[in-house]
């Protein structure tokens, strides 16, 4: 496993003040305390670089035109247009599996996830139990914590309970972290937080350590080894990304108790779906000129959404345009092949899914019976 490099440039004198905090921090160097200046004061320098286990500097490949303007791209997008009339949005797995809720999760969205859990297990076990088909991964029944365990390395997001959103309006205790005054949207922060959030009836609402306990939602000792698990799993996920040129921006993560007591790592990890990924070789020349970054997960659509509706308030939602579709998919390709170093097999536009994953699902049912 390659090792993650630092430069040496001096912390903030103000920092974060939390024992949700973790350090130490080896993807990227600290930044120190930035205020809010005009274009003409420069940031703080950062340098990023990975060594590989022979000591030897290797440049970090993705591109911002690799995912907007090359030939796998086109091809990608040839496939996904001609196969959206054919995408699941319901199985038919009730029929094989009575009372079972019939929730889909996409092929990439799948392999992704089976990617991390396979190497994950180091830290924690998870709930995989098998993988019947593509678009399935049969899981162990766990009694589910209620709470979402958002692990964060940026003051940065759009949606109403990102760090960004929360910070710019003057909050500077947040799920328990206390956050410094000068911090400037996309800054890379002096160690990862945790801002855990529980569910309320239509939304996600943050919570901190303490009322996790208060409000019996876990115990101390199960919230205390979850936690350590959530910022082990998030510093690991931002090595490899940072290896494979990427940058492992925040995540959430859900944990369950196995019929044993064990604590295990359950629904997904480190997908597009949970998790923002940014270019890493571009960030510093971004972040310095006052741009976003250039990113390879769901924002954008994120945004879409914000313009359009009110995705917290509206009953209906607008459906979002073909294109915008077909870029999503593109972009959940591109970050799968990116970390996995493999070539993602598109699936068949004509084949029978449904058939296809009943057929499948009951074989290996009747297998581990």
């Amino acid at each position: 496993m390659a090792q993650c490099i630092r430069t040496t440039v001096n912390p903030p004198k103000t920092p974060l003040n939390s024992s949700q905090t973790h350090n130490p921090n080896r993807l990227f160097p600290s930044i120190s305390s930035l205020e809010a200046k005009p274009k003409s004061i420069k940031y703080p320098k950062i340098s990023l670089s990975v060594m590989s286990s022979q000591n030897q500097s290797q440049q970090l490949n993705p591109s911002l035109d690799a995912l907007l303007n090359s030939g796998r791209k086109e091809e990608v997008f040839a496939t996904i247009k001609g196969s959206v009339h054919n995408c699941l949005s319901e199985t038919n797995l009730h029929l094989t599996v009575p009372g079972i809720e019939s929730k889909t999760r996409g092929k990439v969205l799948n392999e992704t996830s089976l990617w991390w859990f396979n190497r994950t297990q180091h830290i924690t076990p998870n709930a995989v139990v098998s993988v019947p088909d593509k678009n399935v991964t049969i899981a162990k029944k766990c009694s589910v914590f209620p709470v979402e365990f958002v692990v964060r390395g940026f003051v940065t997001g759009s949606t109403d309970t990102s760090l960004w959103t929360v910070y710019k309006n003057g909050v500077r205790n947040y799920c328990g972290n206390v956050l410094p005054n000068g911090l400037v949207k996309n800054q890379k922060l002096t160690a990862n937080i945790l801002t855990p959030t529980t569910k309320a009836e239509d939304h996600d609402v943050p919570v901190t350590p303490d009322e996790i306990i208060g409000r019996g939602l876990m115990t101390q000792a199960d919230f205390d080894e979850a936690r350590e698990k959530a910022l082990s799993l998030f510093e690991y996920g931002q090595c490899v990304a940072l290896e494979h040129g990427l940058i492992l921006v925040d995540t959430k993560y859900e944990f369950g108790k196995d019929s044993d007591g064990s604590i295990l790592l359950i629904d997904e990890v480190h997908t597009p779906d949970s998790s923002r990924y940014w270019i890493a070789n571009s960030y510093e020349e971004r972040f310095q000129n006052g741009l976003e970054p250039e990113n390879v997960d769901k924002e954008f659509l994120r945004l879409w959404f914000k313009d359009n509706c009110n995705p917290y308030e509206d009953e209906v939602l607008p459906d979002a345009p073909e294109e915008l579709v077909c870029e999503l998919a593109w972009r959940y390709i591109f970050l799968y092949e990116t970390i996995t170093k493999s070539r993602f097999e598109m699936p068949l536009t004509e084949e029978p899914i449904h058939d296809r994953i009943s057929q499948n699902v009951s074989s290996a049912l009747l297998s581990l019976q």
